[in-house]
């Protein structure tokens, strides 16, 4: 999509919180699409959230504000009459008839039907987790949860693309900056992998917000030789995507961390790195996308093993002459580190 063409449909959008409370909402309904059965998924094709997402680039404002109250409010939507949620809005009641038509409904008690049988199944998906650990002991609850962080790994192994994690790698160390971006749940993704780049390279900056104004300003000055690496997996984060867009539009680098071909991130990055992540009950299985952003330290420090080490030496030198660990904490570099001597230069030890 050209930048006026995006400008264009950006035009068309309301405010930026309902921007982010309207992706929030498409990564949960994407959740429910893609673990549901296949008949399932063609029927939710069609349900309410579907037909809102279609629609909403060519809603008035009116209809914007209806949508976004119904993604902020939806337990509380499915039983307020069409009367009701006008004045709740501040709107007629014919503009949520209409906003009912506009989405493909005959009336508005139709959509209210919609609307309350995906609220129903929503809650029913929560409630799964109690019938599926119904009777189970602490240690089967264990197993089983680990055995699907097994499975996660196993497909990330499976259909994530080495040349895209190698083009990732070149671009990370080739950049002048390297920001990073995770928010919500993914926000100790973007720590993590900050923490251990500020260790392999320097100008890494880790953008850390909850407003999107914020955002850009901590990225206005990215550029050509810059990279940003956007983390979001469901609920898709709408302030992830519209930095991602941002640097794209600056003609930065752009690589995400996210959970299928199909996600949204994946609009404005050029190198896509994949890793499983669904729900095991209310909480984000995050190991598949922890393990590839441990593959990424790992394979930056085999590029630039000198530059690494002399790096740890300088930060432990510092660390001794300031006395920021004691006598008694573990070694930072041991034995079995994958930033030793052994590890970084095996042909070296293999001669002696």
């Amino acid at each position: 999509m050209s930048k006026g063409s995006r400008e264009a449909a950006e035009s068309a959008l309301c405010t930026q919180d309902e921007q982010v409370r309207l992706c929030e909402w498409r990564g949960l309904n994407s959740y429910v699409i893609m673990n549901a059965g296949v008949g399932k998924s063609m029927e939710n094709r069609h349900d309410i959230i579907s037909r809102i997402n279609e629609k909403y680039a060519g809603m008035s404002k009116g209809h914007k504000a209806i949508a976004a109250y119904l993604m902020e409010h939806y337990d509380q939507a499915a039983f307020m009459t069409a009367a009701k949620l006008g004045e709740a809005l501040h709107i007629s009641e014919s503009t949520v008839v209409r906003f009912a038509s506009g989405i493909g409904y005959e009336g508005y008690p139709q959509m209210q039907q919609a609307l309350a049988a995906w609220v129903k199944g929503k809650l029913n998906t929560v409630e799964g987790m109690d019938v599926r650990y119904a009777g189970s002991s602490q240690s089967e609850i264990l197993t089983s949860v680990l055995s699907s962080d097994i499975e996660k790994l196993r497909h990330t192994i499976d259909h994530l693309d080495p040349a895209a994690f190698e083009t990732a790698v070149d671009l990370i160390l080739e950049a002048r900056t390297v920001y990073i971006l995770g928010i919500r749940s993914c926000e100790p993704l973007a720590g993590f992998l900050s923490f251990y780049l500020g260790m392999i390279r320097g100008n890494v900056v880790q953008i850390k917000t909850t407003s999107t104004s914020e955002v850009f300003e901590q990225m206005i000055r990215i550029g050509e030789q810059d990279c940003i690496i956007g983390i979001s997996f469901p609920r898709y984060s709408m302030r992830t995507l519209k930095a991602m867009e941002f640097a794209n539009d600056r003609s930065a680098k752009v690589i995400t961390i996210t959970d299928s071909v199909h996600s949204p991130m994946n609009l404005y990055s050029s190198c896509n790195l994949l890793a499983r992540s669904d729900m095991v009950s209310i909480v984000d299985s995050l190991v598949a996308p922890l393990s590839v952003i441990n593959a990424l330290v790992v394979a930056l420090c085999l590029k630039r093993p000198d530059q690494v080490r002399g790096n740890l030496e300088q930060l432990e030198g510092a660390w001794n002459n300031y006395q920021v660990y004691m006598n008694d904490e573990i070694n930072f570099i041991n034995e079995d580190s994958v930033l030793t001597d052994s590890f970084l230069r095996p042909k070296e030890k293999a001669e002696h």
